[in-house]
């Protein structure tokens, strides 16, 4: 697409409100762009609509209207979540229409350089935790888009002097078509969203268009220990920055010594940056580290390889690293009932994800799971369960197939709760059975392994009421 000036006196549709919607649509409108917003919720379930229609912006809701996309439409700017197979955007792709999610306006708009963040797993701790690097490095960072402030209402704001810190989706960010981070981090892939990509193909190469546009004076940084990744080395013309837990890089973040597989996590680390000119420095020491498990010292080598890139001094990033002591709902402590300790990690939304959390502790876990049925077989738990889970208490719509999966480990303890009318009743039965199961010295981890969106609005929503849950037992 095009800066949004250019869209002046030319109609321009906006699918989907929230926030996003919201920004989107006001920056088009401020730019002289002729601006539909359509939503499919009825107009009682959109309360945005009143604001925008004051601003002068048409606003459609309760479905979408056969005449919404024709000839004379020059843009589609879509909410990230909504699929490529709904009928506007299908329509718009048919008449050659740009369709387009909030980050190609952003871009556009932002004066500051640009971070773009992304992965399977690990991106909002990773987000969060480059934005304390750089504040404390006098960098002025902006934190947006999937957290803090919506992206689009942040890159007005920007200037030269900033950086903007962006978490990106695959969904965010297969529409996109200029975007050009300056630096660019893919911190792993796993399989998930498939029920939106359609396979593994489409989701990875949604991921890799955060480097399709960097040239060689950028920066990306790469998980060195996934092969996916890796594989998309030879398509990349930035500067590489890789980090590993698994290696000893000559330029790059890294474990030092290694970890290796079936090793206990007890071993004495460090974080060593080298710059490839035979220079090392230690950064930190990983025990040293405000948040506990192996995926958390990999989020910090990522985080780590960003700060440097922005310009932040290696010899300042230990007291960032120390001090930051996670996001809410990502392996979260929540508190200690009778001797065992609830950990909340409802944004872990894919099996790779809860074996992550699984291999964080060395105690004994009753594990809460299931969710979302997105047709994945689940068995990439399977060894996780076997060597870390006493029990495991199991709702939500795959609820049968994750006890199927802990059956085949060996469990002797499941406990299937059947779905409730009301979702938190449910959640907070599954509280209980797991309390019950579990004894002193024990961790109970809510650790879905799916989405939410079977019972619950969003993993925010479910993990709240699991901290709820776990505070009245």
């Amino acid at each position: 697409m095009n800066h949004p000036e250019t869209y002046r006196g030319q109609q321009v549709v906006v699918l989907g409100l929230a926030k996003s919607g919201v920004q989107v649509a006001k920056v088009l409108h401020r730019a002289g762009a002729d601006v539909i917003v359509n939503d499919k919720k009825d107009r009682e379930q959109c309360p945005e609509a009143s604001e925008l229609e004051a601003l002068g912006i048409s606003v459609v809701c309760g479905g979408h209207p056969d005449d919404l996309i024709h000839r004379d439409v020059k843009l589609v700017v879509k909410n990230p979540g909504i699929p490529y197979h709904a009928a506007p955007v299908q329509q718009a792709l048919e008449l050659g229409i740009e369709v387009v999610t909030e980050v190609e306006v952003a871009y556009h708009l932002c004066g500051a350089p640009m971070i773009g963040i992304t992965g399977s797993n690990g991106k909002t701790t990773t987000t969060t935790w480059v934005g304390n690097m750089l504040e404390q490095a006098g960098l002025n960072p902006i934190v947006a888009g999937n957290i803090g402030t919506p992206l689009c209402e942040a890159a007005e704001q920007a200037t030269a002097d900033n950086w903007m810190v962006v978490e990106l989706s695959s969904f965010q960010l297969k529409g996109t078509v200029e975007f050009r981070p300056r630096i660019a981090a893919l911190l792993n892939v796993a399989e998930t969203h498939l029920d939106y990509h359609g396979g593994m193909e489409d989701y990875v190469a949604s991921k890799a268009k955060l480097f399709a546009n960097q040239q060689p004076d950028d920066v990306a940084v790469l998980n060195w220990d996934d092969a996916v990744c890796r594989e998309l080395i030879p398509y990349i013309k930035a500067r590489l920055i890789p980090f590993s837990l698994t290696e000893n890089l000559e330029t790059g973040v890294y474990a030092d010594p290694p970890y290796v597989d079936g090793e206990e996590d007890d071993v004495k680390r460090q974080v060593i940056y080298s710059d490839g000119a035979g220079h090392r420095e230690v950064i930190i020491d990983v025990e040293d580290i405000g948040i506990p498990g192996r995926f958390n010292v990999g989020n910090a080598l990522a985080a780590v390889a960003i700060a440097i890139a922005a310009g932040a001094n290696p010899s300042k990033l230990a007291a960032p690293l120390a001090d930051f002591k996670g996001v809410e709902h990502r392996l979260e402590y929540v508190l200690e009932h009778n001797g065992s300790v609830y950990y909340n990690n409802s944004k872990a939304t894919n099996s790779k994800a809860t074996v992550m959390a699984l291999n964080s502790f060395k105690e004994p876990v009753v594990l809460i799971a299931g969710g979302l049925d997105r047709g994945s077989d689940m068995m990439e738990l399977l060894p996780a369960l076997e060597e870390r889970v006493k029990a495991l208490v199991v709702l939500g719509e795959n609820r049968a197939k994750m006890a199927k999966v802990a059956e085949l480990a060996g469990l002797k303890q499941i406990k299937v709760v059947d779905n409730e009318e009301d979702a938190a009743r449910t959640l907070t039965v599954a509280v209980q059975e797991a309390a019950r199961l579990a004894e002193p010295g024990d961790v109970v981890l809510l650790s879905p392994a799916c989405a939410s969106w079977d019972m619950f609005a969003s993993y925010e929503e479910r993990g709240r009421i699991f901290k709820e849950a776990a505070h009245n037992l």
